[in-house]
């Protein structure tokens, strides 16, 4: 007798290719357009379904989670980012968690040293020069930015990515520092050119260029708040393209405009989709909606980790990218 096939939501649109296998593989409910599920849906989808495949824009929190059918025992995120789920209550009521890490990686690490570009060649200011039609022609002194090589590039979350970033920043000719929860090994730092800083406070306080690439955490949350900002150099950049949260949105808006900071290159932002208002004409600041992972070959990846995890699940072994808690 056929094994009974796991009924799995998705929600919302994955590249066609992974849509076609899930719906060859499971009793799948897929998404008719691209919008957020409410939250009203999340709930029923929950309360049915075997498997969830969620994305960064579904919020599953512990009142939802305590809605979950009995049927309900994965949450397959698509993205390697989790702090949308409360994993700890999903663990409490016998619901793995799993996601898609490694896949990015690279595609975010050529986001950040585009945005870094962006800022401090003011290619954002060139673009708008030329959309508007208003270039007047070559002047030695228009559009001066400021070289990359030689400048102190120092990064906050030495994982995956963060290293990834170090190896394109030193094809660049930057110094690298960073700061992390743990300090790299010896060899790991010797193949990067990498030094180390315990302290966040005199890192930052030296760097000509910050990268933010840590998780968004309880004890990241506003990792670079005020405090921290006005220590950095009147000429420093800060590039994000981890989670909006790890920076005080305010204050950093406050110092580009107080001309305390250079100016920033963001993916993400402190409140979902809405950047501070205030940054968004700013010629200093470059603005992206949340591209570091958008490459096709990257979301056909993480489809395949989807894939993977809840196949192996099927199977009745534990997904290979299950997240535990003690993990976050």
């Amino acid at each position: 007798m056929p094994t009974k096939r796991l009924s799995v939501v998705v929600t919302r649109r994955l590249p066609e290719a992974v849509e076609t296998r899930l719906s060859e593989l499971f009793n799948v409910t897929l998404r008719e357009d691209d919008a957020p599920m409410t939250r009203a849906q999340l709930a029923a989808a929950m309360a049915d379904c075997d498997v969830l495949v969620p994305t960064i824009t579904d919020n599953i929190d512990a009142g939802l989670i305590a809605q979950a059918g009995e049927g309900l025992k994965l949450i397959a995120n698509y993205g390697a980012g989790v702090d949308h789920i409360d994993v700890e209550t999903a663990r409490r009521r016998g619901i793995l968690v799993s996601n898609t890490p490694g896949v990015m990686t690279d595609d975010t690490a050529d986001m950040v040293m585009g945005l870094m570009l962006a800022v401090m060649r003011r290619m954002q200011e060139g673009l708008r020069v030329m959309q508007a039609g208003e270039w007047d022609g070559w002047a030695p002194t228009a559009f001066l930015g400021t070289r990359l090589g030689g400048k102190r590039l120092g990064i906050l979350g030495m994982g995956r990515i963060g290293q990834a970033v170090a190896k394109r920043a030193n094809a660049f000719g930057m110094q690298i520092h960073y700061h992390n929860r743990r300090r790299l090994r010896p060899e790991t730092e010797d193949a990067l050119e990498a030094t180390y800083w315990e302290s966040i406070d005199q890192m930052v306080a030296r760097m000509d260029v910050i990268s933010v690439n840590c998780p968004h955490t309880p004890s990241t949350f506003h990792l670079l708040n005020a405090r921290r900002l006005k220590l950095m150099k009147p000429s420093a950049v800060i590039v994000n393209t981890s989670r909006g949260e790890v920076i005080d949105e305010s204050a950093l808006t406050r110092m580009i405009k107080a001309k305390e900071l250079a100016g920033a290159g963001l993916d993400v932002y402190q409140h979902g989709i809405r950047g501070n208002p205030e940054l968004v004409n700013l010629p200093n600041v470059a603005m992206t909606p949340h591209m570091g992972s958008s490459t096709l070959e990257g979301r056909l990846e993480m489809g395949e980790k989807v894939l993977l995890n809840i196949k192996t699940f099927a199977d009745g072994h534990r997904p290979p990218d299950q997240v535990l808690p003690s993990m976050l």
